[in-house]
């Protein structure tokens, strides 16, 4: 029987930062400050669960079950994603009598849709950018929906503006209660 040939990939030989040597410094810089962002999303949400659930009035009858359901929905704050953590959000903030988003269906919305951008902008491979510096990351979600955006610097500081307005709005929810928002030195009633 005939030995089969094998083949290997030469690391060395590699262009240097491959995959990645196709785009610019910039596009990775800008990808990053994006994802970074993304990140901070999530940590603002997190917060923001926090100050709904803790600052929720209950009747003394219900003060020890609410307190062993508040552990797990703080454990789960910290490890969601974004996706998860919007509904999450969502949820407190309807259950608390006090809060006064407006509009608050649109911001769920909003976030929904960001965590669709968010995926892509994580997820993808993305490939060799053509002349005007545009790529379409290579990226399938779990609807086996293709994203055929392509996606330049331009995108890119749009995405993350937008992601920065969602983080404000969400501020805005706690701090329109008359509430601190939970790790800044804002104005309002400290909550802990």
């Amino acid at each position: 029987m005939e030995e089969e040939s094998k083949y290997y990939v030469n690391a060395k030989e590699l262009p240097e930062l491959f995959p990645t040597q196709f785009h610019e410094a910039r596009f990775w810089e800008f990808l990053g400050r994006t994802v970074g962002t993304f990140g901070f999303l999530e940590e603002i949400l997190a917060k923001a669960i926090f100050a709904f659930t803790a600052t929720k009035p209950y009747e003394e009858a219900e003060v020890q079950e609410a307190y062993e359901k508040w552990l797990p929905k703080l454990e789960s704050a910290l490890t969601d994603q974004l996706f998860n953590l919007t509904e999450s959000f969502g949820k407190a903030v309807r259950e608390h009598p006090m809060a006064k988003t407006e509009n608050l269906s649109d911001l769920i919305e909003s976030l929904k849709e960001a965590s669709k951008i968010r995926n892509v902008l994580c997820h993808g491979s993305w490939s060799i950018p053509d002349s005007n510096g545009r790529s379409i990351p290579f990226f399938v979600n779990r609807k086996k929906e293709v994203f055929e955006t392509p996606v330049d610097i331009e995108f890119l500081i749009q995405v993350q503006a937008h992601v920065k307005e969602l983080i404000c709005d969400i501020i805005n929810s706690v701090t329109q209660m008359g509430l601190q928002f939970p790790g800044s030195n804002g104005p309002g009633k400290p909550i802990w």
